[in-house]
C-alpha cells in the first residue's frame, strides 16, 4: 500500500520505520528539512519537505494515488486541515492525531464523522487508560488485552530473587498444570527472543507472557509471592493534575484511596471540584516531606504524569526511596526510556506507543481485530481472527509452517481458552492471539489469509 504520513515526530518516525520495514511504500511530510533528511538516512522512506496542509505539498507527495493518509503533526489544526485536503483527493482512509477534547469529547462540535476521519486518536486518552491498566496489575511493567480483556499480555521484570530466575523454558512447562500461562518471548539487553525449550531466563530479562485473565492472581502470587498489593483499599499518588493525571484519578478513586498532586492552585480548585472521591494536593512533586505527612511512606502505587520526564524520573525514584511499592512514569523521549526503567522505575509509557498501536490497528488488513506494540523493541501483538476459507482448519498446528519469529500466545473459542500445543488445530471464528517480530508481520498476515 501507498501511505502519506504527515509529522516526523517521534509518532510519525515510529509508523514510517514500522510501515516500511512491511513493504509498504511511505512518503513522509515534514517543514523542518532536517528531520527529513535524518529520516531518509536511516529508513527507506520518501520525504518530502514543506506545510502538510498545503495541497502543493501534498500533490508533490503523491496525495492522488495514496491508499492511506495519517497527520500526526503538533498542531491539531494541521492535521484536520490536512485530512480535510485528503478527503477531497478521495484518500480511502484518513486518520489524525488530536490533543483537543474539542475534536473528540462527548460534546465535540466537530466530530470525526462530521470531519470525514476514519481515526481521530488522542494520545492523553490512551496513555491514561495504560497506565491505570498497569496499576491495577500486580508486578507488570507492560499490560494489554485481549479477546474482550480474557486474555492478557503481561510483561515482567526477573530479578535474582525472582522464582523462575535459572529455569529453562522447559522447566516452566511442568509448572502449567498449577500455572496456566505461556511465555512468548524474553527480552534480554537490545535482543528479543523467541524462547524454546533450552532457554534460560535469567536475571534482569524481561520476560512476555500471556494468561487467562481469571489465572492471573495465581500467575502474579508465584512472580511476587507474599505481595499485598491486592488488597482493596490501596493508597496510590498521582503526580501531575493534567488531563492524564485526572482520567487516572477518576478511574483508580473507585478502588483505592487516591491522592492527586499538582504545583497550580487553580488546577487544584478545579480539580476538587471534577473527581468525587481523589484527594486534591497543592505541592511540588519533591516536596517528600508534605507528601510524607499524606502517608507515601509504604504507599502501594506513585504515578507520575507531568509535562516534564525529568520530573516524572526524579519523583518516582524518590518515591522508592520512601518505600512504595511501584512508581510509575510518563516518559515521552525515547533515549530516557530505557534509563528510566535501568534506574528501577516499574514502568515508563511512551505516548508515541499509545498513539502509534491504535493507529497501526487501522493500517493492517481487516483480520487483525487489535494490536499492541511492545515499548523497547519492534515487536508487536496481535489478536487475530480465523476466516472460514482459511487453508489452516483443522490441522494440527505442529504440521503447519507457522512464521520464524512469531509464537501463538493463546486461543480463545467463544469462552474457551487453550495454551496451544502442537496437536492444537484451530477452528472458523477462532481468535488467536500472536506475538510477533517486525520482519516476520507480514508473514504472519499471509499465513492467515
Amino acid at each position: 500500500m501507498k501511505i502519506l504520513i504527515v509529522g516526523a515526530g517521534q509518532v510519525g518516525y515510529f509508523l514510517s520505520d514500522r510501515l516500511s520495514r512491511e513493504g509498504h511504500e511511505v512518503t513522509l511530510v515534514d517543514r523542518s528539512e532536517e528531520k527529513i533528511e535524518h529520516t531518509q538516512d536511516r529508513l527507506n522512506v520518501l520525504g518530502v519537505t514543506g506545510n502538510g496542509a498545503s495541497a502543493e505539498v501534498l500533490e508533490q507527495a503523491g496525495i492522488a494515488t495514496t491508499d492511506i493518509f495519517i497527520a500526526v503533526t503538533d498542531l491539531d489544526e494541521v492535521n484536520i486541515l490536512a485530512c480535510l485536503l485528503a478527503r477531497e483527493y478521495k484518500v480511502a482512509t484518513r486518520v489524525a492525531r488530536t490533543k483537543s477534547i474539542e475534536y473528540t469529547g462527548s460534546r465535540a462540535v466537530l466530530s470525526k464523522e462530521k470531519l470525514g476521519i476514519d481515526l481521530l486518536i488522542n494520545p492523553e486518552d490512551a496513555v491514561a487508560e495504560e497506565l491505570v491498566q498497569i496499576a491495577c496489575s500486580s508486578g507488570a511493567f507492560d499490560v494489554a488485552e485481549f479477546a474482550e480483556g480474557q486474555v492478557q499480555f503481561l510483561g515482567y521484570r526477573i530479578g535474582e530473587e525472582n522464582p523462575l530466575c535459572d529455569l529453562t523454558l522447559t522447566e516452566l512447562g511442568e509448572l502449567r498444570g498449577i500455572y496456566r500461562f505461556v511465555i512468548v518471548a524474553i527480552g534480554r539487553g537490545d535482543e528479543t527472543i523467541i524462547p524454546c525449550g533450552d532457554d534460560v531466563i535469567q536475571s534482569g530479562d524481561k520476560i512476555y507472557l500471556f494468561a487467562h485473565q481469571k489465572d492471573l492472581p495465581s500467575i502474579q502470587y508465584m512472580l511476587h509471592p507474599g505481595n499485598e498489593e491486592k488488597r482493596r483499599n490501596r493508597r496510590v499518588f498521582i503526580l501531575g493534575g493534567g488531563n492524564i493525571g485526572k482520567q487516572i484519578a477518576g478511574s483508580l478513586e473507585k478502588q483505592s484511596e487516591v491522592k492527586l498532586i499538582d504545583k497550580d492552585e487553580q488546577r487544584c480548585l478545579k480539580l476538587a471540584g471534577e473527581l468525587e472521591k481523589t484527594v486534591v494536593l497543592k505541592a511540588e512533586g519533591s516536596d517528600i516531606e508534605t507528601l510524607k505527612d499524606e502517608g507515601l511512606e509504604g504507599a502501594d502505587v506513585f504515578i507520575a504524569v507531568t509535562e516534564k520526564d525529568e520530573t516524572n524520573i526524579l519523583t518516582c525514584l524518590l518515591a522508592r526511596q520512601q518505600g512504595v511499592r511501584r512508581t510509575l512514569a510518563l516518559v515521552s523521549q525515547p533515549e530516557l526510556l530505557d534509563l528510566a526503567s535501568d534506574l528501577g522505575i516499574d514502568a515508563c509509557i511512551s505516548p508515541r506507543l499509545a498513539a502509534a498501536s491504535t493507529i497501526l490497528r487501522f493500517v493492517r488488513r481487516g483480520e487483525i481485530i487489535s494490536l499492541a506494540a511492545i515499548e523497547g523493541s519492534n515487536s508487536e501483538v496481535l489478536e487475530i481472527e480465523v476466516k472460514p476459507e482459511t487453508g489452516i482448519l483443522d490441522i494440527p498446528l505442529k504440521e503447519l509452517h507457522f512464521p520464524r519469529g512469531a509464537i501463538i500466545g493463546a486461543i480463545v473459542r467463544g469462552q474457551d481458552y487453550e495454551i496451544p500445543s502442537g496437536e492444537s488445530r484451530l477452528k472458523a471464528g477462532d481468535r488467536v492471539v500472536i506475538f510477533t517480530l517486525p520482519e516476520s508481520l507480514p508473514k504472519v498476515e499471509r499465513f492467515f489469509t
